[in-house]
């Protein structure tokens, strides 16, 4: 037997059992005739104590441990004489009567601790002993329980989980994919799947009704910290519903995670339309846990002499409380060199003081009087004490600067508390964007993706400007500031999805060929349908508090996409490319030659 309890269950109700314990050597203590070691496993750390005095060669062993060894220690639980508060099993010891060594290890190149000294890069590199830290465990643990009750959660409401294919067909639509050569279908290739979209719509035309999947999603895009090339989803989707009905669904299980994972309840999702979202934060993806939304002060500021707002399309702002008197010159030049780099690209900032006497401190104080300034503070509903601060240019642009600066400022004023939750649902999507240097549109979402009901004439009959103001029948969960979910209604007319391949630059040859499969599905009656799907990578992190993905993955790539650990991507050998016939015109070359 190598255990009889794990390193974080023992208590004072133990004292006086002899008992086996395995693990790890997290460290070590030599003091005089004692020699103390701390044993970690996955369940916590518990203290053993060697006694010279009581027996010298078991003491003179231990002395010879180094961190990291793996090893098995018997022994009899006692009270601690100077107790641990701050550990789980630190009111007792172990009074070790026998040692074993099951394995030895090198010194490990950082600290197994909370608080590691290694870099990311070198963590990832020996990433099976990033894994023996309690806050990774802790990630994992969670992300397991969450799975679970997802899958509780779904299974009452009806739901059945099913897999889909992970070999599929690569489509033109999203991002890149990543593909795989078919070594009995030569130059021909499969594609590892961005979602199983089309695959749960025709279980929903097979009459499966309710579907859910937690499933592995591939994508070869740009990566950073909230993105990896493969990542998990809770897919779902459902038969003859509305879009309310799939947004309670949905909220519902959200609710019932927090509840049951976090202890916290959370009210009633408002619903915000993208317009609105834009205008008022500058983002489809809001955080709303603080204020600060947009003043347009286009119709006060320009045409008053000041030439950079005079000819701007768009000046807007927002209102910091209570900064005016502690916000230094030298802070607001540190916050004009970050706006001006070129990720973020503003050419200046303008602000407004409103001291506690009711007076005006302004960068562009000499070109407009306190009256003019008095209706800025007016617009913006600021107060003795705030801090005014505003962008210009082209409004797009302006607005997507105006939300990074608002985010920032919510980061240095720390009112982004990670332990408050405010979530929304986005809807009202564009069904359609133009792009002006390929000359045509792109779906907002997918392809697949309905109009609004009202708008579903004028797609089928309207023109060019028409197309551009389509509303789609889709939403977003965002939960502060990170977009958690995203779904829509789909569409389940052949016509009307035909029409939309029109509308994307789709052939009829290339509609069919792509997706000749889903539109002869819908020839057989498909029922109305819409689903949703989860980002659960990043409703781990966010549900902790946490910006970054990774370490909420067991074993993730890193921006540049490799697995750091097994060194991924890789060459593969001559015969494996010629098994795969990805050299065929080598060889045809080789031949005519």
């Amino acid at each position: 037997m190598y255990r009889t309890h794990n390193c974080g269950e023992l208590r004072m109700s133990h004292e006086g059992t002899e008992v086996i314990l395995s693990g790890w050597v997290q460290k070590s203590r030599d003091l005089g005739g004692l020699t103390f070691v701390d044993l970690r496993d996955r369940y916590g750390i518990t203290q053993l104590v060697f006694n010279m005095d009581e027996n010298e060669d078991l003491t003179s062993k231990a002395r010879k441990l180094g961190r990291e060894f793996v090893i098995k220690a018997t022994g009899i639980v006692r009270e601690r004489s100077s107790k641990n508060a701050k550990r789980e099993t630190g009111d007792i010891e172990i009074d070790v009567t026998a040692l074993e060594i099951l394995n030895v290890a090198k010194t490990p190149p950082f600290t197994i601790d909370d608080d590691t000294d290694g870099g990311e890069e070198l963590r990832m590199t020996y990433r099976y002993l990033d894994l023996r830290r309690t806050p990774l465990q802790r990630n994992l643990i969670f992300r397991s329980q969450l799975a679970i009750e997802t899958r509780k959660y779904l299974s009452d409401q009806g739901f059945i989980e099913v897999e889909t294919p992970s070999l599929i067909k690569s489509t033109p639509e999203g991002a890149r994919d990543f593909v795989v050569p078919s070594r009995m279908n030569p130059g021909e290739f499969y594609a590892l799947p961005q979602s199983p979209q089309t695959f749960k719509q025709i279980l929903m035309v097979g009459g499966l009704d309710k579907y859910f999947q937690i499933v592995k999603c591939y994508r070869d895009e740009d990566l950073r910290a909230d993105r990896q090339p493969e990542f998990t989803q809770i897919d779902c989707e459902m038969s003859f519903v509305t879009r309310d009905q799939i947004l309670d669904t949905f909220e519902g299980l959200t609710k019932s995670l927090f509840k049951s994972m976090l202890d916290i309840e959370l009210e009633d999702f408002p619903k915000m339309s993208y317009d609105e979202a834009m205008e008022r934060y500058g983002s489809d993806k809001p955080d709303v846990r603080f204020g600060m939304e947009f003043v347009d002060f286009s119709s006060i500021a320009k045409g008053k002499g000041f030439p950079v707002f005079d000819s701007a399309e768009f000046v807007a702002g927002i209102c910091a409380k209570g900064i005016s008197e502690t916000y230094s010159n030298k802070d607001i030049k540190k916050l004009t060199e970050w706006l001006q780099r070129p990720q973020i690209g503003c050419k200046g900032l303008v602000y407004v003081k409103v001291n506690g006497n009711g007076t005006f401190k302004s960068s562009v104080g000499k070109f407009y009087s306190d009256e003019e300034l008095a209706k800025w503070v007016k617009l913006a509903g600021a107060e003795p004490g705030d801090m005014m601060l505003l962008l210009c240019g082209e409004k797009e642009k302006t607005q997507k600067q105006l939300n990074e600066l608002r985010l920032e400022m919510g980061r240095r004023l720390g009112l982004m508390d990670p332990k408050v939750f405010k979530p929304l649902w986005v809807i009202d999507f564009p069904l359609l964007e133009w792009d002006e240097d390929s000359e045509r549109f792109h779906a907002m979402h997918h392809p697949f993706t309905a109009p609004k009901k009202e708008d579903e004439q004028r797609m089928l009959n309207g023109d060019h400007e028409t197309m551009k103001a389509l509303r789609a029948d889709a939403y977003d969960l965002v939960i502060n500031g990170s977009e958690i979910g995203g779904g829509s209604v789909r569409i389940h007319d052949r016509d009307l999805q035909s029409k939309n391949f029109d509308l994307l630059g789709f052939t009829k040859e290339e509609a069919e060929a792509q997706f000749g499969f889903l539109l002869g599905a819908f020839e057989y009656g498909a029922p109305p349908h819409g689903g949703i799907a989860f980002g659960f990578d990043r409703l781990n992190a966010v549900m902790n508090g946490q910006n970054s993905i990774r370490d909420f993955i067991a074993f993730p790539k890193n921006t540049s996409g490799r697995d750091m650990m097994i060194d991924a991507p890789s060459p593969v050998s001559q015969a494996q490319l010629d098994e795969l016939s990805l050299n065929l015109q080598e060889k045809e070359q080789t031949d005519k030659c």
